[in-house]
């Protein structure tokens, strides 16, 4: 097997429901190093208000807590709405639990004692439909892009603002930053900046930062 890249967890945010207090703050300690926030929870009550406040795109969760159960909560969400991938913990083994978490399309099921790797490994094989769509739909507006303008030179400065517009498609880099990281001249970078900001592609929003907007991007060609 491939051996998996964690980095790539640290774009994600984390629910973590369990009732052991030492379980929930040993766990919680070892993933903040690799998600980039880790949301714990005690009771169900909690989780539900993570849920409907934070961005959340994964959920693990213990089955039995002392005042809920993991597999209900999640029926509950889906009654809600929510679709957000989960992984169920348990020092259980109940085939009536399985069957329940097969009937939920729950992502995974991870006996405890909880192994590290083995939820790190979970949590990537989780989320990797979610990193290789965002690959995908990045490259895809990088093409997008390079068509809406003439210049060849500017090929590279486009990926460099595509691959790195933050979740809510805001740029955080002034002409400075950028010109530090890629070889181009300033009047390069002023030149695409105005022209696509003339096509409403890159809004000024405050000194250094641009919002992307994807809506202003032109629509591919029809083919015959």
């Amino acid at each position: 097997m491939n051996r998996r890249d964690f980095e790539c967890l640290g774009r994600f945010n984390i629910l973590y429901l369990e009732d052991e207090i030492d379980l929930l703050k040993h766990t919680t300690d070892v993933l903040v190093d690799f998600v980039h926030h880790i949301y714990p929870a005690q009771t169900c009550q909690e989780a539900m208000e993570i849920i409907q406040t934070k961005k959340v795109d994964v959920i693990v969760s213990d089955i039995l807590l002392k005042n809920g159960n993991g597999i209900e909560f999640l029926q509950e969400l889906k009654a809600k709405g929510y679709d957000t991938p989960a992984i169920l913990t348990t020092a259980y083994t109940d085939t009536e639990y399985l069957l329940e978490a097969i009937k939920l399309k729950v992502e995974n099921y991870i006996v405890k004692p909880i192994n590290i790797k083995e939820l790190l490994n979970s949590l990537h094989d989780v989320l990797l439909p979610k990193i290789q769509s965002r690959e995908i739909h990045r490259s895809y507006n990088i093409i997008k892009t390079i068509s809406a303008v003439t210049d060849g030179k500017q090929v590279e400065l486009i990926r460099f603002i595509i691959k790195n517009l933050d979740d809510d498609n805001i740029l955080n880099y002034s002409y400075a930053d950028i010109m530090e990281r890629v070889d181009v001249s300033k009047p390069t970078v002023i030149k695409l900046f105005k022209q696509l900001s003339d096509l409403g592609i890159l809004t000024k929003v405050q000194n250094g930062k641009y919002r992307f907007d994807e809506c202003e991007l032109p629509a591919p060609e029809a083919t015959a």
